[in-house]
């Protein structure tokens, strides 16, 4: 599955200065790791953000906002946000802002 690579560029664009970025396709998407935990990525034409259960309620009243669901279930502590929501640096900026802070609490997913 396709996913927008001029978002994927200018999210690399923002976390190029960070140490220990990591880039996974999955969920036929791509997804940054920081600090080996799933940070923010791009599914179809979405930008996908962890910025946790503290948030999300705020998160979901912005504009091209929606919960992430993949199995028909929400996940909180993830929300798609629409490209049309980014026409902006500043725009992705705040996004990926707030990944990058929740990321520092985050736990990381258990390896198999």
């Amino acid at each position: 599955m396709a996913y927008n690579q001029t978002l994927a560029d200018r999210i690399r664009e923002h976390l190029v200065a960070l140490p220990h970025i990591e880039e996974k396709e999955m969920m036929g998407g791509l997804a940054f790791l920081l600090n080996g935990k799933m940070c923010v990525g791009v599914v179809k034409e979405d930008l996908m953000c962890r910025i946790g259960s503290e948030r999300y309620d705020w998160a979901l009243e912005q504009h091209g906002c929606r919960p992430m669901d993949f199995t028909g279930k929400p996940m909180k502590g993830w929300v798609f946000v629409e490209a049309v929501a980014l026409n902006s640096d500043h725009e992705l900026s705040d996004w990926i802002a707030l990944c990058i802070a929740f990321n520092a609490s985050a736990k990381s997913s258990k390896k198999k």
